[in-house]
């Protein structure tokens, strides 16, 4: 909360209170509640797809909307202080937003519903810009150099953006509703959003990373709730039967393997080969299949809401909206998963040996990979075949269910192959990365960004301080006193920056 009992430190969004320094947890409490509040617009959007049965272009722009509101808050949230009173009503505001936007994710461009989307929009660029406009009042003294000339140059950056994206939804809104221009409109207004200030100021990395995680796994909750909800009326006048527990227990099963799928590298490989803090396009490219991900689940759990409804009404034909909705967006799901994890940069021994051992393990998951996202698409577009292989594996809501299942159980094996090739080769996770040097993936033959690295670096000798202070404890829950710290003012340089900024990737500002 805002009042707290202790001050807002600069470094790492720590709170200080006497003689002891606590570092703030990555996702807060108002995190989650804007989290929920995203999700359920999500949800909104899902819930046209699945009155529609296809996925229409006004229900991904409202989607890419939506996700954009997200990514605004948690972009200002990594690198400000957003705990103080006039932080929590901003996000509150900001709910209020995403709540009445979401009302009309029914509607199609020419509609009342896509001024109103565009209304949320624009008030949100218009906070957004205030907000910015405030850091810039903040830091307007701050000399020509350093941490306060950075803070500023963002704080430009990134009013300007919002003042242009509130100008262009506001063109937008005074269009007639007939107008074939509104969805042009969407496109620079989602396009002007789409950037990546990390290298002007480098964000709470760890803190953006378990954001995204947990709103993936907030997605994944209401698409089960959804289920049940779909279930409930069914059961509220006869006792499930076996098989109708069965078909839930499959359909949650289906959502715990792609929770499995997904996979936070962010402990599990070290930040310099993170896409993020690797190279500013394989930066963008990761967003894109977070984004993709999230509107493919999204999707997914569109599909299964109706293939629940088609099974528990046993109609006499499975519809061909639930067939194509469920297929592909567990397709898309996979791929996007895929997608994610090869934007990051790998390690693998110098040993030749250990190498293609390495090399074989990736490989096939590869080929995996592709394997099932072909299947499943295909399976996806068999609704107008009679006869052939994949018209016969969804005939049925439980055997399209089950087959989607053993593919993703099939997919988990596969993704644990580099894993399991290091578990033989080495005794720990220490030895492994002693020995997985040479930098292996498609990044490799691009460049790698300076500055990013250089934010990287950082990070990981904070982590490998932390680590040595207390080996069993993560960095969030660690309790550190502040003499033990030893952090000097050649350091951090954050004096003159009051408590606002909260990043603790920053702590050479100098050389950022």
């Amino acid at each position: 909360g805002g009042g707290g009992t202790g001050g807002t430190d600069a470094a790492g969004g720590s709170e200080r209170t006497v003689g002891t320094l606590v570092p703030r947890a990555p996702v807060s409490l108002t995190d989650l509640f804007l989290g929920i509040v995203t999700v359920t617009a999500f949800s909104r959007v899902g819930s046209a797809i699945q009155d529609t049965g296809l996925v229409s272009l006004p229900s991904f722009a409202y989607f890419v909307v939506f996700w954009q509101i997200w990514s605004k808050e948690a972009s200002y949230g990594t690198r400000f202080d957003a705990t103080d009173v006039s932080g929590q009503v901003e996000t509150l505001l900001c709910c209020f937003a995403l709540l009445g936007g979401s009302l009309s994710a029914y509607g199609d461009f020419d509609g009342a519903g896509c001024t109103r989307v565009m209304g949320t929009a624009c008030f949100v660029s218009l906070l957004h810009a205030a907000l910015h406009a405030r850091v810039y009042w903040w830091f307007k003294d701050a000399g020509r150099e350093g941490l306060g000339h950075n803070v500023r140059r963002y704080a430009v950056f990134i009013t300007t953006m919002n003042a242009l994206e509130a100008v262009t939804w506001g063109a937008g809104m005074a269009m007639d509703g007939d107008s074939g221009y509104r969805g042009w409109v969407f496109l620079v207004a989602i396009l002007l959003n789409m950037r990546l200030p990390q290298g002007i100021l480098p964000n709470d990395f760890h803190a953006a990373c378990t954001k995204r995680s947990v709103l993936f796994i907030l997605l994944l909750g209401f698409n089960l709730q959804t289920i049940v909800g779909v279930a409930s009326p069914f059961f509220n006048y006869w006792e499930p039967a076996v098989q109708q527990y069965g078909f839930l227990f499959l359909a949650c099963f289906l959502l715990f393997t792609i929770k499995l799928l997904y996979v936070d590298d962010t402990y599990s490989i070290q930040p310099q080969d993170h896409a993020l803090l690797y190279n500013r396009t394989a930066g963008f490219f990761f967003h894109m299949g977070n984004l993709s991900l999230l509107f493919a689940t999204t999707v997914l759990g569109a599909g299964l809401n109706l293939l629940t409804h088609s099974f528990l009404a046993a109609a006499a034909a499975l519809p061909s909206g639930a067939k194509s909705l469920v297929c592909g967006g567990f397709s898309a799901v996979v791929f996007s998963i895929a997608f994610i994890k090869s934007m990051h940069v790998r390690r693998v021994p110098s040993d030749p040996k250990h190498e293609r051992m390495f090399c074989v393990a990736y490989s096939v998951q590869v080929v995996g990979v592709a394997a099932v996202t072909f299947i499943t698409a295909r399976m996806c577009f068999a609704s107008g075949e009679t006869s052939g292989l994949f018209p016969m594996m969804v005939q049925n809501e439980f055997q399209t269910l089950g087959i989607l299942v053993f593919l993703s159980v099939l997919l988990i094996i596969i993704s644990w192959l580099d894993e399991m090739v290091e578990l033989r080769l080495y005794r720990d996770a220490a030895e492994a990365s002693e020995f997985r040097v040479n930098p292996f993936g498609i990044w490799t033959c691009f460049k790698n960004d300076e500055a990013l690295q250089l934010e990287a670096l950082v990070l990981e000798r904070n982590r490998r301080l932390l680590a040595q202070r207390s080996p069993l404890l993560g960095s969030s829950v660690m309790n550190l006193t502040a003499s033990s710290m030893n952090l000097s003012a050649s350091t951090m340089n954050l004096s003159s920056t009051g408590s606002m900024y909260n990043s603790f990737a920053n702590s050479p500002p100098q050389n950022v």
